[in-house]
């Protein structure tokens, strides 16, 4: 019984490193995505002004790598308390994605301004979310 526990433990722990390891391979991916795209819209002459100042493309990738953090930190608790936790996950972090596309819509800037940075948001989405739900459980087992 003991063996079954330390294996289960051992199990977990290397479940919880792998995600967090391949969490934050994804979010270096994606902000290096977010900043290129940044560049790229600012390279085809789109503003990166924000309410009168500029972003500058490494914000994007600085913002990016924060708020994967956060993702990786709601996807361990959720590893450990959800029920369903890849479901639960994906679910709770595509409403975040969606919250966060609101300031984008009505910050004081120009409509390509505002999708460029729409875009940005839905790439490192589209990058980082699936790679931490694919290191989430379905079901979280229960042990006694």
């Amino acid at each position: 019984m003991t063996s079954t526990r330390t294996e289960a433990a051992t199990s977990s722990t290397t479940g919880i490193r792998r995600m967090l390891l391949e969490g934050l391979a994804a979010a270096i991916v994606a902000a290096v995505a977010t900043a290129a795209v940044a560049a790229a819209g600012r390279a085809a002459g789109i503003s990166l002004d924000v309410a009168g100042g500029p972003i500058p493309p490494s914000g994007f990738a600085t913002l990016t790598v924060v708020f994967s953090l956060v993702g990786l930190v709601i996807a361990a608790g959720l590893r450990r308390f959800a029920r369903r936790p890849r479901s639960t996950f994906v679910r709770v972090t595509v409403v975040l994605t969606l919250l966060s596309l609101v300031p984008d819509v009505i910050a004081n800037a120009g409509w390509a301004t505002r999708l460029l940075l729409i875009l940005t948001h839905l790439v490192a989405a589209a990058i980082v979310i699936p790679v931490i739900a694919r290191r989430l459980p379905v079901e979280r087992s229960v042990t006694s």
